[in-house]
């Protein structure tokens, strides 16, 4: 391969310093015009290109975001989507790492990421994370940083995220509405916090229609779809089973459905279900899968715009939050009562 021509080359062939090559290419008045001329002429002629990387860290920005996401699902690879998309005409380019729900993963990614100077941070934390003291460090070493989705507990930063409260209250209000009585939840890690907001719309939901609250139908698990089949086929053999299920991501829908079917209930007759996240799977498994649809790629975009305003601005952005809403998406899993298109 054809080595790259250098400014050392060029001032060898001129007989010239290399600091003055460098001050004719940035066309400084302190180098003379002939010089100027002889040097711009030969850069041509070798085809020279500058090293961004130097240039970039003479301005001390490398015009890159480090992203940490848990995980490549469908909704997590649409957000990653919509922050490439900002990022890229904002002039920036995006270095994606993936946990892959593992906080020692997550320290790792964060260090390399460090190490690839980036000039900041868009991150969603993994399911394992309790621990945020290496995200701290970043912000100590005056690092931007932007939470979105997964937001790390007692971290100040500017976050977005969805209403996950109104999620749970959405999905849990519907199953209630189509007369299922006894409500069971699949959550997510006791940790993560929004886990924890999907079950606290369930239960407000239940409290708001004087439905008792069972602690038996509220199951922990990994956002895994082994984990909720596992956790389906337990609830299901209770004595006093439940009826309905809110699962709060798809993938844990589709193992609580394959749990179901190996039961050989019927869906919505028997027992209903909703998930979480309008994966496309939902709509090719039978029957149809109710969802919450979450705007992953908004939100995505809104994060990126986020951490390239908080680069171009003097404002403290720390206690900013957006907020996006979710929607509810009716389908055969949970529709008892009455017909609702997909």
């Amino acid at each position: 391969m054809e080595r790259q021509a250098t400014i050392k080359d060029i001032a060898r062939t001129l007989n010239i310093s290399t600091s003055t090559v460098s001050r004719a290419l940035r066309n400084t008045h302190d180098v003379k015009i002939e010089t100027r001329k002889a040097v711009m002429e030969l850069a041509e002629q070798l085809n020279y290109q500058p090293n961004q990387l130097a240039l970039h860290l003479l301005k001390k920005q490398t015009h890159t975001i480090g992203v940490i996401i848990p995980n490549l699902d469908y909704v997590v690879s649409t957000m990653v989507k919509g922050i490439d998309e900002m990022a890229l005409e904002a002039g920036y380019t995006v270095m994606v790492c993936q946990s892959n729900e593992s906080y020692g993963r997550e320290i790792v990614n964060t260090k390399r990421l460090m190490d690839s100077l980036v000039d900041g941070f868009i991150i969603s934390q993994s399911g394992e994370t309790n621990i945020i003291d290496h995200f701290k460090k970043l912000q100590e070493k005056k690092k931007p940083m932007v939470l979105f989705d997964r937001i790390a507990s007692g971290m100040k930063a500017p976050k977005v995220r969805i209403d996950n409260e109104e999620a749970g209250y959405l999905a849990t209000k519907h199953l209630i509405e189509q007369g299922y009585k006894k409500i069971a939840i699949l959550c997510g890690p006791e940790s993560l916090e929004l886990s924890n907001n999907r079950k606290d719309g369930y239960l407000k939901a239940l409290k708001e229609h004087g439905m008792k609250i069972d602690k038996n139908m509220i199951i922990y698990c990994d956002f895994n779809q082994d984990y909720a089949y596992f956790a389906t086929k337990e609830l299901l053999v209770m004595r006093s089973r439940p009826d309905a299920i809110f699962a709060i991501a798809d993938k844990m829908a589709i193992g609580a459905m394959l749990a179901i079917k190996e039961k050989k209930l019927n869906m919505p007759n028997d027992i209903g279900l909703v998930g979480m996240n309008n994966d496309p799977s939902t709509r090719l498994v039978t029957p149809s899968l109710s969802t919450v649809e979450m705007p992953a790629f908004e939100l995505g975009k809104t994060a990126a715009k986020m951490f390239i305003e908080m680069m171009n601005s003097d404002k403290d952005m720390t206690n900013e939050e957006i907020v996006l809403r979710p929607k509810l998406i009716i389908r055969e899993s949970s529709t008892k009562m009455i017909n609702t298109s997909k």
